[in-house]
This record gives structure tokens, sequence and C-alpha cells, in this order.
């Protein structure tokens, strides 16, 4: 029996995960990764979590465990938000914890005390292509999006390798969401109908306002529109992205204005509304590409691109130039963020990813 490690939340995607692998007949055990704990006076969601996870997995009656992973966390996730955060610069904590402690630390522990395999429940594909060459044989592990286009998740997993997709399974790939809350309410799975919930790389509820003045000192930054007027103060603009709407308090402005500029410099912020053509451009650049499965593609190259998670599929052609690539878009793109992560797909497959800079 192949022994899988997976890992538990109190999610109802978990939950299914850790059951479905059960029904496959292999050794299954649970852990619980503890990333963060809040201070006694403040409401910690970890320990509810703890307690369904717990539950399920009694129910489900493999064995479970906790591990404390808040010291890797910090290190590998939080300072990281918190010093990007410091230049201006929106981090996306959710690749970080993914490439850096789900499937590097998780999966080193789980290697070491003799699993074969972690499974995770995320929405995405990992397929095994197998070709002889040179009379070996030579294993390559494809990442494609998951099935419901609207919940694909490949996006966050763009900074992964061979050696890691080699090591895990997404046992409810094929299924939409709505069929896996099915599977959990007909297995009577103790956290069926438990609501999803967005959460800073799905650790903790927290208002990231209040979470950062912690760390970063606040202080008044002006607002500005395109014809550098002044329009508010706010002292939370290190927190702000390109294309941000939410939480600029501007709401005497007769049509929704989107933040188009930042100048660390001047400690401004420059907003206007989505049809400002300070929103939008056609092309962006990345220093260096991390290819997934393969490195041998000819530039230039026909491929769709993703910006940001959730968005549709953008045509574009990638050029190789002397230290960098330029990717330029049949359609100009909104709020392009430098140091986010621009996803790169053939077909299906996610293929490689970069950090982005205008």
């Amino acid at each position: 029996m192949k022994k899988i490690l997976v890992w538990l939340s109190w999610w109802v995607d978990s939950a299914v995960t850790a059951y479905l692998l059960k029904k496959q007949w292999y050794d299954v055990t649970a852990w619980f990764m503890i990333n963060y704990l809040a201070p006694e006076w403040e409401y910690c969601s970890t320990k509810d979590d703890i307690v369904v996870a717990k539950e399920v997995a009694s129910f489900l009656g493999i064995p479970f465990f906790t591990f404390d992973y808040r010291t890797e966390y910090t290190e590998k996730v939080l300072w990281y938000m918190y010093e990007w955060y410091k230049k201006w610069i929106t981090p996306n904590p959710d690749i970080m914890c993914n490439s850096e402690v789900k499937f590097k630390i998780f999966l080193d522990e789980a290697l070491q005390h003799g699993f074969d395999w972690i499974a995770m429940w995320h929405y995405a594909r990992i397929v095994k292509k197998s070709i002889i060459k040179w009379k070996s044989k030579i294993d390559t592990y494809l990442l494609k999006k998951w099935l419901d286009q609207n919940k694909d998740q490949s996006y966050f997993l763009s900074w992964l390798n061979q050696f890691q997709l080699s090591k895990a399974l997404f046992p409810i790939w094929k299924y939409e969401k709505s069929k896996v809350r099915e599977i959990a309410l007909k297995a009577w799975l103790p956290n069926a109908s438990r609501k999803d919930s967005q959460w800073i790389c799905f650790v903790w509820k927290v208002d990231l306002a209040k979470f950062l003045e912690k760390k970063i000192e606040s202080k008044p930054w002006k607002i500005l529109d395109t014809s550098w007027n002044i329009l508010w103060e706010h002292k939370w603009v290190f927190y702000y992205t390109i294309g941000q709407r939410k939480g600029l308090d501007l709401w005497w402005q007769k049509e929704p204005v989107f933040i188009v500029k930042k100048d660390i410099e001047k400690n401004e912020i420059i907003v206007w509304t989505s049809s400002d053509l300070e929103l939008y451009d056609n092309k962006l650049f990345v220093k260096d590409f991390h290819f997934i499965s393969r490195n041998d593609f000819e530039f230039p190259l026909k491929a769709k691109c993703k910006i940001r998670y959730r968005q549709y599929d953008q045509d574009c052609i990638i050029y190789k130039e002397d230290n960098r690539y330029r990717i330029e878009f049949n359609d100009k793109q909104r709020a392009i963020a430098s140091w986010q992560i621009c996803a790169v797909y053939l077909w299906d497959d996610l293929v490689m990813s970069g950090i982005i800079f205008i």
C-alpha cells in the first residue's frame, strides 16, 4: 500500500481529498500545519480549525497529527510580505506559501517519514508523460488547468518544479466544486456544509491592513488624480496595488476610481476612472522564466498568459531579447502590476512563469 500524507485543513476540499484516497485503499495519514497562532487576547481561528480537522480524521478513521511550522512560515511567507509591502510592492503570498512551505518543507518532512506522496486539494491537474529517449524512459510531469476554469488554481502553483510535481497528488482534479460538496454531503463528512473563506494563504482570518500595521509604520500619503489634484490622504497607501478600487475612501467621486500609478519617491498614488488610458498597456517584461516541464521553446512563441488569478487567458506573443523576455498582448491589459506573476499556458498546460516588471 502506498503511503500518502494529506494536508488536512478545515476546508471541505481537503476532507474529500482524504475520503477519496481512503476509498482507493491508500494508507492515508492526515497532518494539520500550524502556521500561525494569534496572541491570547485576539481571536485565533487556527484553534477552531484544528478541532474540525481532527473531527474529519476521526470520522474517516485515519491517524491525525499536527506540526508546528510557525517559524518556517514567518521566515518564508510573512517576512516576504512585510518586506515587499514596505517597498510598495504587492506580494503574492499564496505562490510563496505553495513553493516554499507546502511543497517544500511539508513535502521534505513527509518523505523523511517514509511517505510516498503528499496529497493536496488544489484545483489543478498533474499529468505524468513518459517518453523513451536513448533507450531510457524519461518521465515528465505536466501542470494543467482544472476543469472548472472559474476556480482553476494552477496560477498559484506556477513556481513548482518537476520533483515537487512528481511527489504530489490532487485527487479532486476531475470534480467541479459543486460535485466536491455533493460528495462530502453524501459521505456525511463533518465539515460538509462549512462555507469557504478567503484567508492569507489559507491560514487565518485577518484584517490585512491591521495586520501590516503591526510591522510597518503608517503615515499619510497623498492620493492624486491624473491632473495632479490632491483628492485625499490615506495611511494605507503601501497596501494598495495597481487597479485597486476598494479602500480608497473617495466616496464623493461621481465615477469609481482606480489606482493607475504609484510613486514611491514622492509618496503618492495616482487614481482615475477605469477608462483612463494609463491603466492599460499591451506589453510587459519578464527577466527570467521558471520553466516547469521543458525549456526548449522557440521564440517568438505564441501562447496565452495570465497576469492575475482568475483572469481569462490572454493571447500573446513572447519575444526573447538579450537579457529579458518581452510579452506583447493582442488586447491591452488592465492594471499590469510589477512584481506580480505572469503565468504562460500552451493549451491547458502551464509551461512557465516569471515575475513582471514594466
